[in-house]
């Protein structure tokens, strides 16, 4: 997956170890894609599926329910979703950090079609302060091959645009579990 190789690349080039992979799903166009990233500032060994993740980037809602992602993401983790809901649509997950954002409609304004990973990336950039837009601009500089200058733009887009929701302290009655 490009983007994760993209975030990956930012994060060597800010003298991190990234461990990139990717699962992929029926070989055809549009099928469901997985992709993982470690980081971390020694050299990593582990080589197996990541099982809980810190950060959860969702490009596609319709591909996991609000459960799935309760087990998913470590406690106290982050999630960034690709959606037009707003943020009281996600009571159950305000156990996270949240960024929302709706990358479609701001790929399409810069050219990028419905290719929407550069905003993801920008606001992921955003929402997780791990690293600097600046490294993401150069990763993508090396290694976009087309259109530069829009995906450049839709990074910048999905920084600014993103909406961030810090997490929330959730007592039984308002975690909406029953």
């Amino acid at each position: 997956m490009m983007a994760s190789e993209i975030l990956g690349r930012a994060f060597f080039l800010e003298g991190k170890y990234p461990q990139c992979f990717s699962l992929f799903g029926g070989e055809r166009r549009g099928a469901p894609v997985t992709g993982f990233l470690r980081v971390d500032k020694e050299p990593i060994l582990l080589k197996c599926q990541i099982k809980r993740a810190d950060h959860l980037i969702l490009f596609d809602l319709s591909l996991v329910d609000e459960q799935e992602l309760l087990n998913e993401v470590k406690p106290g983790g982050l999630i960034l979703l690709h959606t037009e809901k707003e943020i009281h649509a996600f009571t159950r997950l305000r156990r996270f950090k949240i960024g929302l954002i709706e990358a479609g409609a701001l790929a399409r304004e810069v050219g990028l079609g419905e290719t929407f990973n550069m905003v993801m990336l920008g606001a992921y950039a955003a929402v997780a302060e791990a690293l600097c837009v600046e490294s993401l601009v150069r990763a993508v500089k090396t290694m976009v091959p087309g259109k530069v200058e829009a995906n450049l733009k839709a990074l910048q887009e999905g920084y600014q645009k993103v909406k961030i929701f810090e997490r929330e302290e959730l007592t039984d009655d308002k975690s909406g579990m029953d």
